[in-house]
């Protein structure tokens, strides 16, 4: 009998495994701060999204358990069947006041949310123009959707206004992140309404790394941009997720009441998959309510981030390794060559500091990072024994 392709399994992972490419840890967050305890240790963490520390907020735990008192700890079915709650109802209008658009639609996941929207927005014959560097799961959609997509440079408005001159598509559709999620560069989103506009194109924008963090009360980057409540915003579909800086789990979409219900009948991904638990819509709704209210934390995020840049601008002067121009809670530092990136990221392990490094296919080949996550979570001294140990370690690791 010939061999199966089933047999090869085993040497393919053993190549992820000389590669580093496996990896999935166990973790355990024992005081609700910065630190994980990872294989019994304790570790400083530059890995997480939770930028504002609210995954272990004490109100939002009450509010869970108080919902699943109350609901249930699952939906039980569809949202189009039995599974949307009152809990979900009510955090969908919420979520539509926070960020100031007419209707929003709560999804169970992000990666989801995108997969499923772009085929219910786009199909065969109409175009698709996707910034270079968009998360995975905005490409992914798009390939689903089967339009023809066309690939601008990162955050090059003239490449994207060429490509939407060009293109003789009735539907066109610009996919674009708000914050770039492993350079941490941020969209200019008047500039992408102002080309959708001139252009009949409708854009989709993903503010998963901008939600809870930039603005007024952190009601995102459409806020930031001045656009929160504005009748301009017609032309956007406004998508975030509640896993990162809101601290819980799941996504949500925002616009036009139109779009929306569309969205609602046409997103597979919404229609055929069980509804997330009302307790989660229990704790983001008390979530919702942190984020506006807590500014502190927004605060204290936004100083941590200038004191690391200040300190590994002076620190790292004469280095080859290049912090990203970021002044978001995303600081990659660029090290450049795979191997070199795994032994910092180890180097950082043996001290207790864990940050991930970011290597080709998510990033560029040549740009292999440490991808540093801040969080209100962190104290400045936390931060400042990064610092310490990175100008330490690129000097000993030239």
């Amino acid at each position: 009998m010939t061999n199966s392709w089933l047999d090869e399994f085993p040497a393919r992972i053993e190549e992820l495994d000389q590669a580093h490419l496996r990896r999935r840890r166990a973790v355990v967050a024992p005081d609700g701060g910065a630190r994980l305890r990872v294989d019994g240790r304790s570790m400083l963490a530059f890995c997480s999204n939770d930028y504002l520390g609210l995954s272990q907020h004490p109100e939002m735990v009450q509010a869970a358990c108080d919902g699943a008192q109350t609901f249930g700890v699952g939906s039980g079915g569809s949202p189009l069947v039995s599974g949307h709650s009152a809990a979900n109802e009510a955090l969908e209008h919420e979520l539509a006041a926070f960020v100031g658009l007419p209707r929003a639609l709560y999804f169970y996941a992000g990666f989801s949310t995108n997969v499923g929207i772009i085929p219910a927005l786009v199909g065969a014959g109409d175009a698709i123009f996707s910034d270079a560097l968009n998360h995975a799961c905005l490409i992914d959609g798009a390939r689903l959707s089967r339009a023809q997509i066309h690939r601008y440079a990162h955050i090059d408005l003239d490449s994207l206004d060429h490509e939407l001159k060009h293109s003789s598509a009735r539907r066109k559709l610009v996919i674009s992140d708000a914050v770039f999620s492993m350079d941490g560069t941020c969209a200019d989103i008047p500039a992408l309404l102002a080309l959708c506009e001139r252009h009949d194109a409708l854009l989709l924008l993903d503010d998963a790394h901008g939600f809870g963090v930039r603005g007024p009360q952190g009601r995102g980057s459409l806020a930031d941009a001045g656009l929160y409540d504005d009748q301009g915003t017609r032309r956007v579909l406004y998508m975030a997720t509640l896993g990162k800086a809101a601290g819980v789990a799941g996504a949500f979409v925002a616009g036009d009441a139109a779009l929306v219900e569309w969205l609602l009948q046409k997103t597979r991904s919404y229609t055929f998959a069980t509804a997330a638990p009302a307790l989660l819509a229990s704790a983001l709704s008390i979530s919702l309510r942190v984020i506006a209210k807590e500014d502190w934390r927004r605060s204290h995020l936004n100083l941590l981030i200038a004191r690391l840049r200040s300190g590994l601008a002076a620190g790292l002067q004469g280095s080859d390794w290049q912090l990203t121009e970021s002044h978001t809670a995303i600081q990659p530092l660029l090290i450049g060559a795979n191997d070199k990136a795994l032994a910092v990221m180890q180097a950082l392990r043996e001290q207790g500091i864990w940050v991930p490094a970011i290597r080709p296919p998510t990033v560029q080949e040549g740009t292999a990072r440490l991808r540093i996550a801040l969080s209100a979570a962190h104290g400045e001294a936390d931060v400042d024994l990064l610092i310490e140990t990175l100008i330490t370690l690129s000097r000993s690791l030239r």
